[in-house]
């Protein structure tokens, strides 16, 4: 099992790089216009490339700083494939441009990640493989994915969100307002975990809800 201590204390002191590198108002502006002309729908059993193709361009870029290459050698091909439980969920989501190339991925469902036949809980939903194309970072590609998820769950009783992240993916849930509660392991085979934090984000009196 990966700790991932190590790994975070180097991706803090990347992500302060990132911010001394932060882009201007004006940039900021462009990249909401962009959001806004995002298409963003329900995903099916037909994108299953599309949407492989964007985790096999993301995942191992992503996760390269943050977990030794031999667990990656065995946990990336179990990420980088579209899961076709979540492709019939009917809340799996793919953004896309105007011409329909997907640029990102992500979905929430009520069952836990890496846990079948786990309880489930009518007012917990679970976010679910969350992927941006590297070439589309920091357009607000993933916050529209997510905005998407809350409001489907809400409709139908979500309270909050659990998320079991990656390391490197922590930053980004936290500005989604999501807290860290603790650490998590996934199975993803026998033998074979992939650690990180755990989540929460509850859906009601969201710092992004209107007053």
């Amino acid at each position: 099992m990966v700790t991932g201590e190590r790994a975070l204390t180097l991706f803090r002191k990347q992500r302060v790089l990132n911010i001394a590198r932060a882009p201007s108002s004006q940039m900021v502006k462009r990249v909401e216009d962009m959001a806004e002309r995002i298409v963003v729908r329900v995903a099916g059993s037909d994108d299953a490339e599309a949407i492989g193709a964007v985790l096999r361009a993301s995942y191992p870029k992503l996760m390269a700083p943050a977990y030794p290459a031999d667990v990656l050698a065995r946990a990336l091909p179990f990420m980088v494939r579209a899961n076709p439980a979540l492709l019939r969920s009917g809340t799996y989501y793919l953004a896309a441009t105007p011409d329909g190339t997907v640029v990102g991925c992500g979905g929430w469902t009520f069952e836990r990640p890496g846990e079948p036949g786990s309880a489930i809980y009518p007012t917990q939903g679970h976010i679910r493989h969350f992927a941006t194309h590297p070439n589309w970072i920091r357009r607000g590609i993933g916050r529209t994915l997510f905005e998407r998820c809350v409001a489907e769950a809400r409709a139908v009783g979500v309270q909050r969100f659990e998320c079991y992240a990656s390391v490197v993916a922590q930053p980004f849930y936290a500005a989604l307002g999501f807290v860290t509660v603790g650490p998590t392991t996934i199975e993803l085979e026998p033998g074979l975990t992939f650690s990180g934090p755990r989540m929460i984000c509850h859906l009601t009196n969201r710092a992004t809800d209107p007053p």
